[in-house]
């Protein structure tokens, strides 16, 4: 059957680990250093190893495999780990069944509540609050946890942001996110490989018409630049990057 089921990139993974404890099913274990699934019907297809995974190896993907089995899977955890994690797998699947059937969760992404895909109108002013809407139209936006294949990026205005670029602009939403796709990360703290190759796919194919990076003027975050010029010389693409520079004190020095 085809049906949505975790994959994992072997060359982005690092053996951390963190991926195992996420999992209450049980499906994922470390072998030879690196993370494997153990077996396709232990694995419900949800993800909340996604979102905990630091290197960006997992992600949940349609294909065909065995389906889940959550008989077998509790068997699995029950000789495997003992009763508390039978007990953890019934709690975790009450978790996702509410998720995915609550209007408000948004649409089911087969994937950690964290990274499921949203889209969503931009909010428009209160006269009468004075509130200040925002301007973000989707869900998620970290690099690691956004699709190259989400419909928001198709023939958009990209804007790569660095994560500190939203706190220390404050005309951020109305100035560089209005009418604009986002995605943020951090070129200092992040593994920037798994950055690199996402970007890249995403420059590849999704045919963009416009491409913006925003950072600070600190020198570790001009990485964000050369990553985003990087990815348009390996996807062989013609647009012109623009940069946006924010000093640290909120006001744009470039």
């Amino acid at each position: 059957m085809k049906r949505k089921i975790i994959t994992i990139d072997e060359d982005l993974c690092d053996g951390c680990g963190d991926c195992v404890v996420a999992c209450a099913e049980g499906a994922i274990q470390i072998i030879d250093g690196k993370a494997r699934l153990v077996k396709e019907l232990y694995c419900d297809g949800f993800g909340d190893c996604v979102g905990e995974c630091p290197t960006g190896a997992l992600r949940i993907e349609e294909q065909e495999a065995d389906a889940f089995d959550p008989d077998a899977t509790k068997q699995h955890l029950l000789d495997s780990k003992g009763p508390q994690a039978v007990e953890r797998m019934e709690k975790a699947a009450a978790r996702h069944a509410a998720q995915t059937t609550t209007p408000t969760a948004g649409p089911k992404a087969g994937g950690c509540p964290g990274a499921t895909a949203a889209e969503f109108e931009a909010a428009t002013s209160d006269a009468a609050t004075g509130q200040v809407p925002s301007q973000l139209t989707h869900w998620p936006i970290q690099m690691r946890l956004i699709s190259p294949e989400a419909p928001v990026l198709k023939n958009a205005d990209l804007l790569l942001a660095a994560d500190c670029t939203a706190f220390a602009y404050g005309d951020f939403h109305r100035k560089l996110l209005a009418g604009k796709a986002v995605i943020i990360g951090c070129p200092k703290l992040d593994d920037t490989e798994p950055y690199l190759q996402k970007l890249t796919e995403i420059i590849k194919n999704n045919d963009l018409k416009s491409l913006t990076v925003a950072h600070m003027e600190v020198p570790c975050c001009h990485g964000l630049a050369h990553l985003a010029h990087q990815a348009l010389e390996r996807a062989a693409s013609k647009l012109q990057l623009q940069t946006v520079i924010l000093g640290i004190r909120g006001d744009i020095t470039q």
